[in-house]
């Protein structure tokens, strides 16, 4: 087994097994770091000139957006999901875009967009709160 293969092989294990350990709130966070990795990898493809591989990124790219937008509560989550459900329309809409137009600026500003979004999640981890207390605590 070729080192690229065996390397894709143990990725792919721990991927799974993140998964496979993770809360609700964390695999929402695997959703968004697995979208920002695929977007950043479709616009390389396309710099790259690797037209099969760029449409691999942006199909799984499609899907996680898809995700996303599936695992959003509109009836809980009022006016906030409605926004988030909206951006990701327009997010899923700039993903396709970019991939016919071959227009990376298109990818970078998915990938900001994310981030933002990926950033907000982070902050209201459900752990947060209690790691903080524990590290105050700690300190003092």
């Amino acid at each position: 087994m070729s080192y690229h293969a065996q390397a894709s092989q143990y990725r792919q294990t721990a991927v799974s097994s993140a998964v496979l350990d993770a809360d609700p709130h964390r695999l929402v966070a695997l959703m968004f770091a697995g979208l920002r990795e695929r977007l950043q990898l479709a616009a390389a493809c396309i710099d790259a000139r690797n037209v099969a591989r760029k449409g691999q990124a942006i199909s799984e790219a499609s899907q996680i957006i898809g995700h996303l937008a599936g695992s959003l509560n509109l009836e809980a989550g009022g006016e906030i999901a409605q926004n988030l459900l909206a951006l990701y329309d327009y997010i899923q809409r700039r993903v396709l875009e970019a991939n016919v137009h071959n227009d990376t600026a298109a990818l970078h500003e998915c990938d900001a967009l994310v981030g933002d979004i990926q950033s907000a999640w982070n902050a209201i981890a459900p752990h947060a709160p209690e790691a903080a207390r524990m590290a105050a605590g700690a300190s003092a």
